[in-house]
């Protein structure tokens, strides 16, 4: 497993409009694998004949897969490690397919010093460019 940089950021460290990104290809194996992990194995992830009929016309990524790039960032990279996830909202705006590359963004748009809380705008963004994933994250950064 490649090693990965470790980050921690206090509260008094972050700063509005700081971002970090997070750019994964999402692959059939991927999305069998957390098939497996989550036991969600809806069709429409699962099954090539059931998907060819729904609106997407073939086999998607779970979108909370594809949402999890997020805490991704917030463990890894900002505020980093020691923080914790307090609140997500989501808005499921495109399909994710086996190949896409996406590019999840983190942008902090608030900062509450009197409750150790920083709220950050989500997206996430298919190699077309279209926004995937909207959302908003409230998170508990280290305290030291």
């Amino acid at each position: 497993m490649e090693e990965k940089e470790i980050m921690s950021k206090t509260i008094h460290e972050i700063s509005i409009a700081d971002f970090e990104t997070f750019t994964k290809k999402f692959t059939q194996e991927d999305t069998e694998n957390y098939a497996v992990l989550s036991e969600d194995f809806n069709p429409a992830h699962m099954d090539e004949e059931y998907a060819s009929k729904s609106i997407f016309k073939k086999r998607i990524v779970h979108g909370m897969f594809v949402s999890s790039m997020f805490s991704t960032i917030f463990g890894m990279k900002l505020p980093g490690v020691g923080s914790i996830y307090t609140k997500q909202s989501l808005k499921f705006k495109k399909p994710v397919y086996f190949g896409d590359e996406i590019t999840a963004k983190v942008v902090v748009s608030e900062i509450l010093l009197d409750r150790n809380r920083v709220i950050f705008e989500c997206t996430a963004t298919n190699q077309l460019g279209e926004i995937v994933i909207e959302g908003q994250a409230e998170i508990m950064p280290p305290r030291e």
